[in-house]
């Protein structure tokens, strides 16, 4: 890996977050709303056939940002749809993003039973 790799990588995923903060200090709209605006984005884009791409101009820049959880919404729906017809979209959703929200509920739970909450 070159160090391109690396900038590019932190300049895309340093601008797709810095696109979310300009939304929320310019708006009043929640961070829940932003994030979801961001994971619709990303939806759209691999919809449009441009998020993959930019998976492989940027790296982790455009893997690790929440806009990417929409593509792998998409993604995996589209590609079970042509292998197993409507109820693809249904399983390809799941079956793309479930190691990646289990993994959310198993360190949510852990933080919860080892954290002390300030109170």
């Amino acid at each position: 890996m070159s160090a391109w790799t690396f900038l590019w990588a932190f300049v895309v995923g340093g601008a797709i977050c810095a696109i979310g903060q300009v939304i929320m200090d310019t708006t009043k709209l929640t961070p829940g709303h932003v994030m979801s605006i961001l994971v619709v984005a990303g939806a759209i884009a691999d919809g449009l056939g441009v998020y993959d791409p930019l998976i492989k101009f940027a790296g982790a820049g455009a893997t690790v940002p929440i806009t990417s959880f929409g593509n792998a919404l998409v993604h995996g729906a589209l590609h079970e749809a042509k292998v197993h017809g409507l109820i693809g979209v249904i399983t390809g959703i799941f079956e793309v993003t479930s190691a990646g929200i289990s993994a959310a509920i198993v360190f949510a739970f852990l933080a919860a039973v080892f954290a002390k909450p300030k109170g």
